[in-house]
């Protein structure tokens, strides 16, 4: 399976280059598209990733795009996404028939997004009715899990960045200050139209794919975080393919962007991804209370773990972050022997 896959200047500039903007700046010239290895061995991996993926996204403050990153199918992702597009129809005309259909099939790494997709869903489907119950009765676990996660997630990304200047620290702090900021915004109290779920759903999936900023929490703060995960658990069509509708018109302009800077300014970009993922933590803090200090399901309010009103709950919330921890590491050691094309 084909796909164009974004160059990584920063890791394949000759050691004579003398600057890091040097390192930044330069696309190599007259790459070829690389081939995938899809043997069912490895289509299987994709959708356990999707798996994952759809878990994270459910709960708001976690991103899918972070278990992508950490999982080493990030830059396929956006090369496969960004390909969708008008210039589909030129391929297919270039073929015709089913040549042409296999070739738009192809150019889109169709089979990864499949596999990939069907992992998601799966997740959407068996487990958003689950993790809407943890979250509403057992808050401290399931943020204690994924607070865990989040922070090895960053630490582990941190040893991607070969060479640190003053440019890439700027942009690893100027994405922890956008995603504290987006994660402190009130939420909004609204009944959701068609329309407005439209716009939602464009919004929330930039954010869906940008690791560490939640496109759940984005439809939290929009006010039809409810409604859709309602409409999930439902199967009320209408409302999951107005927000499909819309996700699909934002991944079209988003993702061409995003694989713009990462073949451009690869080390950079993950600077500002790492640092969205640090800034995450304030959203997945594990202690949370309502503004009269109590336990209820509009308990957002960060505090301390010896003012949490049941106690820190020590053993059961370390056991948590540390199985986190570990599930990430383990995601981050089999993303790195993923075959390579």
């Amino acid at each position: 399976m084909t796909a164009s896959q974004s160059p990584r200047p920063d890791a394949q500039s000759s050691p004579t280059q003398s600057s890091s903007t040097q390192l930044d700046s330069q696309p190599i010239a007259g790459e070829s598209s690389p081939v995938y290895n899809d043997s069912p061995k490895e289509l299987l991996g994709v959708y356990v990733r999707g798996l994952a993926m759809g878990a994270a996204d459910i709960v708001p403050g976690v991103s899918g795009g972070t278990i992508a990153l950490i999982a080493g199918i990030y830059e396929r992702l956006i090369n496969a996404l960004s390909s969708v597009g008008p210039n589909l129809w030129q391929v297919f005309r270039r073929e015709g028939g089913i040549k042409g259909l296999i070739a738009v099939w192809r150019q889109v790494d169709a089979t990864f997004l499949l596999f990939l997709l069907m992992g998601i869903a799966t997740s959407l489907v068996t487990l958003a009715g689950t993790i809407k119950h943890l979250l509403d009765n057992q808050p401290l676990m399931i943020w204690s899990f994924f607070f865990g996660l989040v922070v090895a997630t960053v630490f582990l990304l941190l040893t991607e960045i070969k060479r640190w200047n003053i440019g890439r620290a700027l942009l690893f702090l100027l994405g922890i200050a956008i995603a504290v900021i987006i994660s402190s915004l009130p939420l909004m109290n609204t009944t959701p139209s068609l329309p407005y779920l439209f716009v939602a759903g464009a919004i929330a999936i930039c954010a869906m794919i940008l690791p560490g900023i939640s496109g759940s929490f984005i439809l939290l703060l929009m006010g039809a975080y409810d409604t859709v995960l309602e409409a999930v658990h439902t199967l009320n069509f209408a409302i999951i393919f107005t927000l499909v509708a819309g996700m699909a018109t934002g991944l079209l302009i988003f993702t061409r962007m995003l694989k713009w800077l990462l073949s451009r300014y690869y080390q950079a970009t993950l600077a500002l991804l790492i640092g969205f993922i640090a800034g995450s933590l304030v959203k997945v803090w594990p202690w949370k209370t309502d503004a009269l200090g109590t336990l209820n399901s509009e308990a957002t309010h960060n505090v301390m773990p010896w003012h949490y009103p049941t106690g820190a709950e020590w053993l059961t919330t370390l056991s948590l972050m540390l199985l986190g921890a570990i599930l990430v590491t383990a995601l981050s050691l089999w993303g790195r022997r993923s075959p390579r094309p």
